[in-house]
């Protein structure tokens, strides 16, 4: 058996949840885990813990941990949360950003206007986001917004399939509008962009309960 780490678990762990390798309602079993990997059970436990604090699973007494499934009510109120934190992270870390993370901003969402790959979307769309977030030093603001974004994550996979190409001209429109406020450091601006961007999400979910299925 070799030496696996709690991190390399929750590593694979994490890309397999945010991937939607497992999917809301999955079981995670400690013992398929660790012999896949050829892990002890303790590194999987350390590494389920982990992935629990960051909103990635959940443990169930009696029948161990899963991917959590959330009610659309739970979602909408999730929704409703990162439309308060999200603006308010952004506000704090809008003097931090410098050129050359305007300039990075500007090559993500280039990559994104030219994707056409749901997962890729996924990843650039989380990039995006978060960079604009990095100037933050709140950390516990930082860890509530990761947390619900990984929470929220096989939603926004559906919400995003469900639209398909003919509403990316949206998101790219908003993306543009909260990357020209952080260039012109306008604080209201960002504010109101993003969240009416956060919003527009959650309402369009509203009219989806198949997704919720």
């Amino acid at each position: 058996m070799t030496d696996v780490s709690s991190s390399r678990v929750a590593a694979y762990l994490r890309e397999a949840i945010l991937g939607g390798d497992l999917k809301p309602g999955d079981r995670i079993r400690q013992e398929e885990i660790a012999a896949r990997l050829g892990a002890s059970r303790l590194p999987v436990r350390e590494a389920l813990r982990m992935l629990e604090a960051e909103g990635l699973t959940e443990h169930e007494p009696h029948k161990g941990a899963r991917v959590p499934r959330l009610t659309q009510h739970e979602v909408d109120v999730i929704y409703r949360m990162r439309e308060r934190l999200e603006p308010l992270a952004l506000v704090e870390s809008l003097p931090q950003l410098g050129p050359a993370d305007v300039e990075r901003l500007e090559d993500v969402q280039r990559r994104i206007e030219d994707n056409d790959d749901l997962e890729k979307f996924l990843d650039l769309d989380r990039e995006f986001h978060m960079l604009t977030y990095s100037g933050c030093a709140i950390e516990p603001l930082n860890q509530n917004v990761t947390r619900l974004w990984n929470s929220t994550q096989h939603y926004r996979r559906a919400y995003v399939a469900l639209g398909g190409q003919s509403r990316m001209w949206i998101v790219n429109a908003e993306h543009r509008l909260i990357l020209d406020a952080v260039v012109r450091r306008d604080a209201s601006d960002a504010e109101r962009y993003l969240e009416g961007h956060i919003r527009r999400t959650r309402n369009e979910l509203a009219h989806h309960p198949e997704v919720f299925d």
